[in-house]
């Protein structure tokens, strides 16, 4: 098992900024990465459905002889990762926004929080906000309309700097020192977020924590690729190739 790969499946590109993380931290582990970007954006979707997508992703990731499975969408992991566990006997590892390090350093006494709509409203987040943000003043925003533009490749275009300063100005005026990102997509927008927020509130988001946590489940379950040849990543999406090809440096990808 130990050479099989790790799987991951996201609404499109978003979740290839965990697959950084995850293979610049286990640079010997086999990857398959599903990019669902037909099927994007799933925030916007309702849960019965998130969970019907997360399905058919684990069931074709299994089907290629995964090991371990990560869920790189916040949104999938917020509505299905429960079910997942249940009817797979599989490791899984989900993405949830990084909500307690944010409420842990903050200074300010308040946090923004940039997720989809399908993220902000999951039962999952509902309960780790209020476990550890009783205290806190939490501004949440939806990024409607983030996704798609992000899938086309718009990463610096008018159109997403107009909506960044229309979902990120207002929550500098309750002085957040924390912004979390609760969506895989979303770190690719890093460079104009610092435009607006300033150098003065922490971005955070999930990838090393996903890449250090996929290492340890590995270990646990002896799992982990100790052989040193040079590990294949295999690419599937049912969108454009040639945008994931730009967002990963892979040149071959397959459809699905």
């Amino acid at each position: 098992m130990n050479k099989q790969p790790i799987g991951l499946f996201d609404s499109g590109i978003g979740g290839t900024s965990i697959w950084k993380e995850v293979v610049t931290l286990l640079p010997y582990e086999n990857t398959i990465y599903i990019a669902d970007s037909k099927n994007a954006p799933y925030g916007e979707k309702p849960s019965e459905k998130i969970i019907a997508l997360a399905i058919k992703n684990t069931e074709l990731l299994i089907s290629k002889g995964c090991k371990l499975i990560i869920i790189a969408c916040n949104t999938a992991t917020t509505n299905a990762i429960d079910y997942l566990r249940k009817h797979y006997n599989i490791p899984f590892i989900g993405i949830e926004p990084a909500i307690k390090p944010a409420a842990l350093y903050s200074k300010t006494g308040a946090i923004g929080i940039l997720a989809t709509k399908g993220t902000l409203s999951s039962k999952l987040f509902e309960k780790t906000a209020k476990e550890y943000t009783s205290k806190l003043n939490i501004i949440e925003q939806e990024g409607s309309g983030l996704v798609p533009l992000i899938e086309a490749g718009k990463l610096n275009a008018p159109e997403i700097i107009q909506l960044l300063e229309t979902y990120l100005k207002p929550m500098l005026k309750f002085n957040i020192d924390h912004l979390v990102l609760g969506c895989t997509h979303y770190p690719y927008l890093i460079p104009e977020i610092k435009k607006i927020i300033g150098s003065n509130v922490n971005i955070i988001d999930s990838g090393k924590a996903v890449a250090k946590q996929t290492k340890a489940v590995l270990n646990k379950n002896n799992l982990l690729n100790t052989n040193s040849t040079a590990p294949t990543h295999l690419f599937y999406t049912n969108g454009n190739k040639t945008i994931l090809a730009k967002f990963t440096q892979v040149n071959t990808i397959t459809s699905f």
